[in-house]
């Protein structure tokens, strides 16, 4: 504006002279052609990352790196980054959006306005940050991966949409408290996580595991507790049925019999007799045992391997004659 007024004065008062304000004009131009090209802020000393992403574009999911970072001066002021587990402020907090969208943040990620992500001078990146709104209570676990504010005394600058969710969108700035809960994970935007922490009731936003990270879930393939099989009601077992031996003897006429089951009380002594426990239950008891030819072979299955299919071997019998 002052180069505009001095030019008209200057043509008002001595015509001859406007060829030297056009130059000085041009020269002027230039000069701010040159700070707009190396995109140097004459104010804060830095320029801004480049943008990656157009304006309206989706942001793609970027893996960032993890770093504290060394100390470095804004406008002459000095930051120390660092790791501190017991960070605990308040004071302002502002919001950033369309200006930075789609630029590239601190660690390498790209900044999205609608992500839940936020700067800070200090914190490592990325890390893990609530910001409690100290007007309406309201917390929210946001991600903090670029740096900045640089300006007054403001403590932390939110994303737009965390602005939102903290309702002071339309203030531009709101006071709050920032507490550091931890590292964040390097593989980028985490919104659908840090979305669900956002608390209005008055209570404390955590993560949902309550640590320093987002739980993983872990799909079961156990059923739950009502769709397992219903367990039979435990009865009263049921009187035992005792089989006597009978002498080796007494087996010799039942060889070749191993094609079907045999009554194993078929060549005990009868009830009463000397050998039968007393209180025994009669009639005819059967049992699923099959016997082969001693020291004779008979045909059995094994199989060989998890993989391997069934094969047959030859197997001596287990019992024996005495």
């Amino acid at each position: 504006m002052r180069v505009v007024n001095f030019a008209a004065a200057s043509v008002a008062r001595a015509p001859v002279r406007v060829a030297v304000v056009a130059v000085l004009g041009v020269l002027t131009a230039n000069c701010s052609f040159q700070v707009a090209d190396s995109k140097v802020d004459p104010k804060y000393g830095v320029a801004p990352s480049e943008r990656v992403v157009a304006e309206g574009a989706p942001v793609p999911r970027v893996r960032g790196r993890a770093m504290v970072g060394r100390p470095y001066t804004i406008a002459g002021r000095r930051y120390v980054p660092r790791v501190d587990e017991d960070y605990s402020r308040e004071g302002l907090a502002s919001w950033y959006g369309p200006g930075f969208h789609g630029r590239r943040t601190a660690n390498g990620e790209v900044f999205d306005k609608h992500s839940v992500t936020a700067a800070h001078t200090t914190m490592p990146l990325p890390s893990y940050a609530r910001v409690t709104n100290l007007v309406n209570n309201r917390s929210m676990i946001v991600r903090v991966n670029d740096r900045g504010p640089f300006h007054g005394n403001r403590v932390i600058d939110v994303s737009q949409s965390v602005a939102e969710a903290l309702d002071f969108r339309h203030r531009g700035v709101q006071r709050v408290r920032v507490d550091y809960v931890g590292p964040a994970s390097t593989k980028g935007s985490d919104d659908r996580i840090l979305i669900s922490t956002l608390r209005s009731d008055g209570m404390l936003a955590q993560l949902p595991d309550g640590g320093t990270t987002p739980s993983t879930m872990v799909a079961s393939a156990q059923p739950p507790a009502s769709a397992r099989s219903p367990v039979a009601p435990r009865t009263a077992p049921a009187a035992p049925v005792v089989a006597s031996a009978a002498p080796p003897a007494a087996y010799a006429g039942a060889r070749g019999s191993s094609r079907g089951p045999m009554a194993l009380n078929a060549l005990a002594p009868a009830p009463g007799a000397a050998g039968q426990p007393a209180g025994a239950r009669g009639g005819v008891a059967f049992a699923g045992l099959f016997f082969a030819e001693p020291d004779l072979a008979s045909p059995g299955f094994v199989r060989d391997g998890a993989f391997a299919g069934v094969s047959t071997y030859q197997q001596g019998s287990l019992r024996r004659e005495r």
